[in-house]
């Protein structure tokens, strides 16, 4: 089940004219897909634009009566192939996938559907992923859209304004031929908002409404000679009619210099998804009011590819100096925006990257002090007011001392595993592994699992894309003392891994050992279904599943465990990597991601309780009086509620490990003290609630025994 249920807010994807919706920017997007009458959507989960796909599974009723279909896609390549259907059909189409690294892998489809150009509306909504809470790599879509040539928006966060652009996203992408990106930050996603809903419109042609017969164009094909065709209309035709649109339909917005003490005689040109971060540091600065009103121009680029020169040129006209606000690098808008004024022959001074980093998240503070380089660049009077100055001086002030009383930087918190993740015995299994066979070179991947490059286990060598732990071992499988292991889960696998690197290994005749960790769920971007899960989001058998695949391309040496059992874990590792000559090994570590076994047991066992129905829980704890206090079970397993704590004890020095009440009952603790030949501190518990009479009698008569014996044993040794 997927981690979060949208059946509430499905509720308000029905309402129409006249009605007013609430809700998550990410919803708001779902909704105006609606309105605007797409035939397709698809998908491929990524944060933090995975909950669009999410809402429309939790409505089919509703895409059926409109004739709207939905693919949960395989990848993003998968997604982004789907809008093929609109380069020769009058069909509108939306998929959606994570950015950057989603875009790299759908880059190729996105090529050919940009050369190709489209007939009918094709929208790509993406997760811009970039900043200090981003998971990936660090770099823009911006790059993707300027080489591929289709036009990029960039919306100002505010949920009427988003719902508009995606109306027009679709009208702009049939005005021009050409595929629309639309990019969202995390914070326009989830903020949430309201604005003026319209009736969902049913599309022209849809699973209720067919096509009436199959089209061929042979200039939509892209081979030569078409393509050469296609690359001059792109320039010649398609890029002046997107840049009538935006200007026509005035897509970008321009707010004048309002209140008391207004510069009109500068400008600031900003991306529109950085709008808020502007107003709010202004606002600080003394520069703007507690409604948006800014005393400097501002130029909100809604649209930030392509520019319109009219529009760059007729900002800038008159001003002394411009701030170009652009998070992120290189500095494309930045360029095109002095290259635009050079050619009109303006002689404003354009100032960027002279005032604000190259490169990171323009953050509050980061603003402020970028605003005031470029205030005192630009010699302006529209200086910040004395009391602003005095905020924004406690501020720094605060920070300063702050960083005193510390003394050095707060160590960091890495991010870990969740209690009871069953990926966290494995990498266990993989230290212990190491003490037998020898250091090993460990070829990670993408996915909670990718954890484990971080403390306690350090394990991961690199990471080079989702499903590709096991490719990126290739270049040193045969030069290493010990095979690589390589590390892929059941998402990474499904996504790209059984063909980039199953396939190819066994076409190779390659060495090597792999661990597909299988949980059952693309678990960090919030459970959704694939094919290992047994049943896609409509809830049908999907017939598909890890082992079957291996061997349909050839892989012969398969292993599972349970993910759990960490002995047998160091077992089957030993075996694999000393079983050289046998090719392509592979274990499957199986166990449920805990979250959702968690979020699926939980609700089953309270209304156990609450009718009166017995219920067994498992703990585990550590013997104080028995724990060494050498903390060896604590750095190999990494388990959030497995701590220390202070004994009474004055002839111990050390704290003693501890088990909080966190603990899920995993059992991991205790398998990796066995497995380690540790100590035999650990024990395990069961709570039963709602006993039945027989069970509590004999309870009692165990206690009571137990104290007997305690209090035999306390009189002999004060005999003694």
């Amino acid at each position: 089940m997927p981690e979060r249920s949208f059946a509430e807010e499905v509720k308000q994807l029905e309402i129409g004219d006249g009605e007013t919706f609430e809700g998550e920017g990410i919803l708001a997007v779902t909704k105006a897909l609606l309105q605007s009458g797409v035939s397709y959507v698809g998908g491929y989960q990524g944060a933090p634009v995975s909950a669009l796909v999410d809402v429309l599974s939790d409505a089919q009723d509703l895409l059926g009566r409109l004739g709207v279909h939905l693919e949960t896609c395989a990848n993003e390549a998968g997604a982004a192939a789907m809008l093929s259907a609109s380069v020769t059909y009058p069909l509108r189409g939306a998929v959606t996938f994570k950015s950057i690294v989603g875009t790299n892998v759908a880059a190729d489809a996105l090529s050919n559907l940009s050369s190709a150009g489209v007939t009918g509306g094709a929208l790509i909504v993406v997760g811009e992923d970039y900043g200090e809470g981003s998971s990936i790599i660090q770099e823009r879509s911006h790059a993707i859209a300027m080489k591929s040539q289709f036009w990029l928006l960039d919306p100002r966060p505010d949920l009427q304004k988003i719902v508009d652009l995606v109306e027009q996203a679709f009208e702009l992408s049939e005005a021009s031929s050409t595929p629309v990106m639309m990019e969202l930050r995390i914070r326009a996603c989830h903020m949430t908002g309201r604005f003026a809903a319209r009736d969902n419109r049913p599309p022209r042609y849809s699973t209720r409404d067919l096509l009436p017969a199959p089209l061929f164009d042979k200039d939509r094909i892209s081979l030569p000679p078409a393509t050469y065709l296609q690359e001059k209309r792109k320039v010649e035709v398609r890029w002046p009619a997107a840049q009538r649109f935006i200007a026509e339909r005035e897509i970008n917005e321009v707010f004048e210099a309002a209140g008391e003490g207004a510069a009109p005689d500068l400008g600031i040109v900003l991306q529109g998804g950085m709008y808020n971060n502007v107003v709010a540091a202004l606002r600080a600065l003394g520069l703007a009011d507690a409604f948006g009103e800014s005393r400097i121009p501002l130029l909100v680029l809604n649209c930030v590819y392509p520019l319109v020169p009219e529009e760059i040129a007729g900002f800038c006209r008159d001003r002394k100096a411009v701030l170009v606000v652009e998070e992120g690098q290189p500095d494309f808008i930045e360029t095109a925006v002095k290259a635009l004024l050079s050619d009109a022959g303006l002689g404003t001074r354009v100032h960027g990257k002279d005032c604000l980093p190259m490169a990171g998240e323009y953050v509050g503070a980061v603003l402020l002090e970028g605003f005031g380089r470029f205030l005192a660049k630009a010699r302006s009077t529209a200086l910040p007011s004395a009391a602003a100055r005095q905020r924004v001086e406690r501020v720094a002030a605060s920070r300063r001392q702050a960083l005193e009383i510390l003394g050095e930087p707060v160590p960091t918190r890495p991010p870990g595993f969740c209690t009871g993740c069953p990926e966290r015995p494995v990498f266990s299994a993989l230290r212990l592994v190491q003490d037998r066979v020898g250091p090993l070179h460990v070829s990670a991947d993408i996915g909670c699992h990718s954890f484990a490059t971080l403390e306690p286990f350090k394990i991961g060598n690199t990471i080079l894309g989702y499903g590709l732990g096991l490719a990126s071992s290739t270049g040193l499988s045969s030069m290493m003392r010990n095979p690589v292991v390589s590390i892929m889960g059941d998402g990474g696998f499904w996504h790209q891994g059984l063909t980039t690197g199953v396939a190819n290994h066994v076409f190779n005749r390659d060495e090597g050992v792999l661990v597909i960790l299988k949980n059952g769920y693309s678990s960090a971007t919030g459970h959704q279904h694939i094919p290992s899960t047994g049943s896609n989001s409509r809830d049908q058998a999907s017939g598909m599943d890890i082992e079957s695949a291996l061997k349909g391309v050839g892989v012969r040496w398969i292993r599972t465990v349970d993910s759990y059992r960490v002995g047998r874990l160091v077992g089957t590792l030993k075996e694999a990597i000393l079983a050289r000559g046998k090719g392509l090994r592979v274990i499957i570590a199986d166990g449920e991601c805990m979250l959702a076994r968690q979020r699926r047991e939980k609700p089953a066992v309270a209304r156990r309780l609450k009718a009166g129905g017995r219920v067994l829980r498992t703990r585990f704890g550590v013997d104080a009086e028995t724990c060494t206090g050498d903390h060896s079970c604590i750095r190999l397993s990494g388990c959030p509620t497995l701590t220390v704590k202070s004994t009474a004890d004055p002839l111990r020095r050390a704290p003693v490990a501890h088990v909080t009440e966190g603990c899920v009952g995993c059992g991991n603790c205790g398998e990796v003290a066995e497995a380690a030949v540790l100590c035999p501190s650990f024990h395990r518990l069961e709570v039963v609630q709602n006993a039945g009479r027989l069970e509590r009698l004999l309870a009692g008569l165990r206690r009571r025994t137990i104290a007997l014996l305690q209090g035999r044993d306390a009189r002999g040794r004060a005999a003694a």
